[in-house]
């Protein structure tokens, strides 16, 4: 998940009370952050039965429970659960966010997403691909130069007409101060303008976020409920 994308939903939502796209709107560039860089690995791992459930988390029982489950270890992700129904749950880390995202090496920070086949095949790539990186090089600038240098070489795949996910987790903690954003379904696409799926106009569902660095934009809808069937209420955590 693109973690600036999250926070400035937060910042534009005074009036929609939520917190998702615009990166360039998130935080002032001279902001100081609070995590200037990669905690101890550690801190980025959860214990794996844990990890797994609240991977789970991410999309009703009806999806998740036939789902496979990558959780994080120390060289990346690894399956923990083989599915039968084509979605991978995993819970992602900070370091999907922007680059100039504050947030980018939280250690706190928590995603859980249900991708269906088309993304896990897609979207999914980039995640892990990312992961490797920070765990080896410990480097934003460094992740983010290995990504563009696969999509330039073609060695990660374009976004699929279809993928899309689910993030419907209660117990997601999308930003430093924030915690758990709307539950929502995201849609992935090669980079559109926005206008042309009539994202971001009065009276629209749907929330765009185009993510350049990944070469692809992700639109959102917010959904009532958690995966759970408990009623969503603005201002709970």
């Amino acid at each position: 998940m693109n973690w600036n994308s999250v926070r400035t939903l937060a910042l534009r939502s005074l009036a929609l009370g939520c917190m998702l796209v615009a990166a360039q709107m998130a935080h002032p560039q001279d902001a100081k952050t609070p995590y200037p860089k990669m905690a101890p690995v550690d801190q980025y791992l959860m214990e794996r039965d844990a990890e797994i459930a609240l991977a789970r988390s991410a999309a009703p029982d009806s999806i998740s429970k036939n789902a496979e489950i990558m959780v994080l270890g120390r060289q990346g992700y690894e399956t923990a659960v083989k599915g039968t129904n084509g979605f991978v749950c995993v819970v992602e880390r900070s370091w999907t966010a922007g680059i100039s995202d504050p947030d980018f090496w939280n250690p706190k920070l928590r995603g859980p997403v249900c991708l269906n086949a088309p993304a896990a095949r897609t979207y999914l790539p980039l995640t892990i691909r990312k992961t490797e990186s920070v765990l080896v090089a410990h480097s934003k600038d460094q992740m983010f130069a290995a990504i563009k240098s696969a999509l330039d070489k073609k060695e990660l795949p374009g976004i699929e007409t279809g993928a899309m996910s689910y993030m419907m987790s209660k117990h997601q903690y999308l930003a430093g101060a924030d915690g758990a954003w709307h539950p929502h379904l995201m849609f992935f696409t090669p980079l559109v303008d926005p206008a042309a799926w009539g994202a971001d106009v009065p009276g629209s569902p749907l929330i765009a976020s185009p993510d350049p660095e990944d070469r692809l934009t992700i639109f959102m809808v917010t959904l009532p409920k958690w995966s759970d069937g408990s009623a969503f209420v603005a201002g709970a955590s």
